[in-house]
């Protein structure tokens, strides 16, 4: 009987373990850089595995950011060495690193859609290794096409039933419009495993865990005219196609909860196919439920987008010229910061919590939610506008270069530190007067102000001041002409998001601006904050 060399970079321990649990003796082990021969040929035919089968396996690493909610994977084969990344963002350091770490190099990317809430990666790997093959959808007409890859030679236009091939695994593609009209998603198999059918539905933005993606972002987002309907019909059709696939599929998604791309997305970072159907409202209307009432429920409610989704579609159809990240970050001192404010309109992005901000911040300052750092700055913040970070270090401003860079906003001047706010002049000094947001009708109508109510329109369903205007957080720099040239007063759930929508107001020239704190009335269901 032959023997089976086991050398270093085998995982000898797995198999060790997989063999102990069939209640064999057996002990794999390879040390001092040596490998170490057992014969294992009959006990193998007893088990009836492969050996070689199991270093065939796929590697799978699924990629979160907090800060969108959003999910990339890297997907590779370990017997080639060969991966694909799925969805990246375009700070590609997290990728390479876990890639290497793993023995795997990326040779390729592909993407489920053009997206709206950050700027892909897929142009920066491309620019990082012009090697690396670029598999973007064709579907949904010369407008959704990536433009900026058309001319490269390592684009690869992916089509519905296209197989794309990494090692020893197949993604097939479906076209699932709706979400987008080029939208798709991946059937995943693992060949090297010894699959000969798919594992794993990478979802992108058309099934979330708990919900579907929403067909309206183009309309209310892009401002693309009457595309939300055509959206939710489109949608209501491609969910059919769910119906042919197994139930014990993975579903993938490209975002949990708190991402914007959806109504109810969960918090659970994966799924089955068979527990969506039963579990998910949106995917049993769909397939249970008739066409016109899917499209009335997907278009109800679902959450005002931030404006600045529109801009990242267009960069990720185009394409950026920015991708490399400015070296120099600056400690600023006070006189040079006061300089840059009032000759050069520099914006601080103050992310301190609320209630020390609200009482003590640098005048112009922008309020931006540590907890909600995306969404604020991209409700909040356009992108030519110059940045200063308040930040302990420079590490730190870095992390929050990073979460900027992310949604398109790239100029950071330099940052100062928090532990001097303490030592500002006061020709810098700024500060937002508050009220209780309990009893805020009451001095509202004494004191003839406007009260802004900056929460989603969901949330004015269940409760609203009768004389307030709704301006949702969300759309404060398209809808800034909406709030009107009076003494106003910004109102939540909580006081984040009013705090935000009143240093915004303050620093667009408004001059009476207070912010309510608190909740207007007791909550007894989560909402946002």
């Amino acid at each position: 009987m032959g023997g089976i060399d086991l050398g270093t970079n085998f995982d000898s321990l797995v198999i060790g373990g997989l063999l102990s649990e069939k209640c064999y003796n057996y002990a794999l082990y390879a040390s001092d850089s040596k490998a170490c021969e057992v014969n294992l040929t009959e006990l193998l035919d007893n088990l009836n595995i492969e050996i070689y089968r199991y270093i065939q396996y796929m590697y799978l690493k699924q990629i979160y950011d907090a800060g969108l909610a959003q999910y990339a994977y890297l997907i590779g084969c370990q017997k080639t060495g060969e991966a694909i990344l799925i969805d990246p963002l375009r700070d590609l350091d997290q990728y390479l690193e876990i890639a290497h770490s793993n023995g795997l190099k990326i040779t390729a990317v592909a993407e489920t859609h053009i997206h709206a809430d950050f700027i892909s990666g897929a142009q920066a790997l491309s620019q990082y290794d012009s090697n690396i093959l670029l598999y973007l959808s064709e579907e949904g007409g010369d407008f959704w096409r990536s433009q900026w890859a058309l001319d490269l030679s390592s684009y690869r236009p992916v089509m519905d039933g296209s197989v794309i091939k990494v090692g020893n695994l197949i993604l097939k593609a479906i076209h699932t419009p709706g979400h987008t009209p080029e939208h798709m998603v991946f059937l995943l198999t693992d060949l090297g495993g010894g699959a000969d059918g798919p594992m794993a539905l990478l979802s992108g933005d058309f099934l979330f865990v708990g919900d579907v993606g929403r067909p309206d972002l183009l309309e209310q987002a892009a401002g693309i005219d009457g595309s939300q309907e055509a959206g939710a019909r489109d949608l209501f059709h491609s969910l059919q196609k769910l119906s042919h696939l197994p139930e014990y599929l993975q579903v993938l998604p490209g975002h949990g909860a708190g991402s914007s791309c959806g109504k109810a997305l969960g918090a659970v970072p994966s799924s089955t196919l068979g527990y969506e159907f039963r579990f998910n409202e949106a995917l049993k209307l769909a397939l249970q439920e008739d066409e016109e009432s899917f499209v009335s429920f997907i278009l109800d409610g679902q959450p005002e987008p931030p404006s600045y989704f529109a801009r990242m579609k267009t960069i990720n159809r185009e394409g950026t010229t920015n991708n490399q990240v400015e070296n120099a970050l600056p400690l600023l001192a006070f006189k040079e910061l006061e300089k840059g404010i009032d000759e050069q309109g520099w914006v601080l992005v103050d992310n301190r919590p609320l209630e020390v901000f609200i009482n003590n911040h640098i005048r112009g300052s922008q309020f931006i939610s540590d907890e909600h750092f995306s969404d604020f700055a991209g409700s909040f913040l356009e992108p030519e506008e110059k940045l200063v970070l308040i930040a302990e270090d420079e590490l730190r401003a870095r992390e929050l270069i990073l979460s900027l860079r992310r949604i398109g906003i790239d100029h950071v001047i330099g940052f100062i530190d928090p532990q001097s706010m303490g030592e500002l002049p006061d020709s810098l000094k700024g500060s937002i007067q508050t009220r209780q947001a309990s009893a805020l009708e009451e001095h509202v109508l004494k004191e003839n102000q406007v009260i802004l109510d900056v929460r989603k329109a969901a949330e004015r369903e269940g409760f609203k001041y009768h004389s307030s205007i709704h301006f949702p957080h969300a759309r404060s720099i398209p809808d800034l002409k909406k709030v009107p040239e009076a003494s106003i007063v910004t109102h939540c759930q909580s006081g984040l998001r009013a705090g935000g929508v009143a240093s915004f107001l303050l620093r667009k020239g408004w001059q009476d601006v207070q912010c309510a704190l608190g909740s207007p009335l007791p909550i007894t269901s989560p909402v946002a904050s």
